[in-house]
C-alpha cells in the first residue's frame, strides 16, 4: 500500500531526506515539517534513497533513476533530474555561506609554520645582523627554543651585548615580543676534541674563562643541559686568505679554509647526530660561489662552498638513512653582515645583485631565516638532500644585464 504514494509526495519526501542529510540540521521549521511527511515513504524508498545519494558523489545512472521512477510513481525520470540537480547547486551555496557564517569568528586557515616544542642549536651567531641571528628569530617565531654557539673570541662581547639590550631592536619578533635565547655555547668548530687544541690556543688570553668549547663538548653540553635538539644549524666559515686569489692562495689557507667552512659542519652534524630527534633538520649556508667564479671571492673560500654542497648530498643520505634526519643548504646572496664586510666588496656584490637579478631588491636577512624556518618545519618533510637559492633569482642568470653590451636591448626594469 504504501507503494502507491503519489509521486509528488515521493519527490519532496525524498529531496528532504537528502537535504537532512547533507546538511545535518534543520534549517526552518518548515525543514522540519517536510521531514515529518517523509517518514511514510522513508522505509519503502531506503534503496531508492541510496540510488539518489549516490547521485550526489557524481555516480548517478539511469538504471537508478528507474528504480526511483517504479518505485514512487515517477512518469519521468528527467524532470526530477533537472530539479533535483539545481538543488543541489542551491545546497552547494547554502553549505558554504553557512560554514563561513559559522567560522567567522575562528582563525584563517592555511599552512602554518608551528616549531613549537622543538629546539634548535644555531651556530655561528656573534652579532644581531648575520644569517644566524635571522634564522634564530624566524625559527623564535615559530615557537622553537633556541640555543647558539658562539665563537670563543667573540663570546664575551656577545653576551655582554646582549645583556645590555644592545640586540632588543633586533630581538623584535613579529608578534611584538622580543626572541629569548635559552642559553648561549662557546664553541669552536675547528676542534673537534680537547686533544686536538694546540698549546697556542689553550694559553691564548681570548679564549681564557671558557671551557668545553669543542664540537664534541658543545654537544656533550647541549645533551646534558637538554637532552636532545630538532633543529641544527651551521652558520659560520672563515678564510684567513679570501681576499687572495686562488693562485696566490697558500696550503695552510686552503686547509684552513676548508676546515673552518666544510670540515666544520660535517664534524657538527657528526657529534649532535645521536641527539637530534628522528624526523629533525640540519641545515647549512653557502654561496654562489661554490659553483659561478666570484672574482675577490678567494683564498680556498669557493672551493669550500663547493665541497660544502657535495657533502650536503652525502650527509643527507647518510643521516637520513640513520635516524631520518634531513639535510640541506641554502645558497643566500649577499649582505652586508660583518662577516661579509670583511671581503671588502660586498656592497659591489649587492649593486651587482640590484642591477642583474631578476627580483630587483636588496635581499633581506629575514628571507632566509624563514627559508631556514621551512626548511626545518614538517612542511618541507620530503625535501633533503637540496641547496636551496635565496638570492633573488641572481643563480638563474647567466650574464650580467648591466653590461654596456646589452644597452641597445629592451631589457625590463623594476617597476617601484
Amino acid at each position: 500500500m504504501r507503494l502507491k504514494l503519489l509521486g509528488s509526495a515521493c519527490f519532496g519526501s525524498l529531496f528532504s531526506l537528502v537535504r537532512f542529510h547533507l546538511l545535518k540540521m534543520a534549517t526552518t521549521a518548515a525543514s522540519s515539517l517536510q521531514m515529518a511527511t517523509a517518514r511514510p515513504c522513508m522505509s519503502s524508498s531506503r534503496r531508492a534513497f541510496v540510488s539518489s545519494a549516490a547521485m550526489l558523489n557524481g555516480n548517478f545512472k539511469l538504471a537508478s533513476w528507474t528504480k526511483l521512477s517504479s518505485a514512487c510513481h515517477i512518469a519521468s525520470t528527467q524532470p526530477f533530474h533537472r530539479s533535483f540537480t539545481s538543488s543541489s547547486l542551491k545546497m552547494d551555496k547554502f553549505v558554504t555561506k553557512a560554514m563561513a557564517g559559522a567560522s567567522e569568528n575562528k582563525p584563517a586557515s592555511g599552512l602554518p609554520i608551528d616549531l613549537k616544542g622543538k629546539r634548535a642549536f644555531i651556530a655561528g651567531v656573534a652579532d644581531d645582523n648575520g644569517y644566524g641571528w635571522a634564522i634564530a628569530k624566524s625559527l623564535a617565531a615559530a615557537g622553537a627554543e633556541i640555543l647558539v654557539g658562539t665563537w670563543v673570541p667573540a663570546l664575551n662581547i656577545f653576551e655582554s651585548s646582549l645583556r645590555r639590550g644592545k640586540f632588543d631592536e633586533s630581538r623584535v619578533l613579529p608578534d611584538g615580543s622580543l626572541m629569548e635565547i635559552t642559553k648561549i655555547y662557546p664553541l669552536d668548530a675547528v676542534f673537534d676534541n680537547p686533544e686536538d687544541v694546540p698549546e697556542d690556543i689553550k694559553t691564548n688570553k681570548r679564549y681564557a674563562g671558557s671551557s668545553k668549547w669543542t664540537v664534541q663538548e658543545a654537544a656533550e653540553s647541549v645533551k646534558s643541559d637538554f637532552g636532545s635538539v630538532d633543529i641544527l644549524v651551521h652558520s659560520l666559515a672563515n678564510g684567513p686568505e679570501v681576499v687572495k686569489p686562488l693562485l696566490e692562495t697558500s696550503r695552510k689557507g686552503y686547509l684552513a679554509a676548508l676546515s673552518a667552512s666544510s670540515y666544520s659542519y660535517v664534524s657538527l652534524l657528526k657529534h649532535f647526530l645521536p641527539i637530534i630527534n628522528p624526523g629533525g633538520s640540519s641545515i647549512s649556508l653557502t654561496y654562489i660561489a661554490s659553483e659561478r667564479i666570484i672574482p675577490g671571492y678567494g683564498g680556498g673560500m669557493s672551493s669550500a662552498k663547493a665541497a660544502l654542497e657535495s657533502d650536503t648530498r652525502v650527509l643527507a643520505f647518510e643521516a637520513g638513512r640513520r635516524k631520518g634526519i634531513r639535510v640541506n643548504a641554502i645558497s643566500a646572496g649577499p649582505l652586508r653582515s660583518r662577516a661579509a664586510k670583511a671581503i671588502g666588496f660586498i656592497d659591489m656584490m649587492i649593486d651587482y645583485s640590484s642591477a642583474n637579478a631578476p627580483l630587483q631588491k636588496e635581499l633581506s636577512a629575514e628571507e632566509v631565516g624563514n627559508t631556514a624556518a621551512f626548511l626545518a618545519s614538517p612542511l618541507a618533510s620530503a625535501i633533503t638532500g637540496g641547496v636551496i637559492y635565496v638570492d633573488n633569482g641572481l643563480n638563474a642568470m647567466g650574464v650580467g644585464v648591466d653590461s654596456p653590451i646589452f644597452e641597445k636591448l629592451d631589457i625590463p626594469k623594476a617597476q617601484h
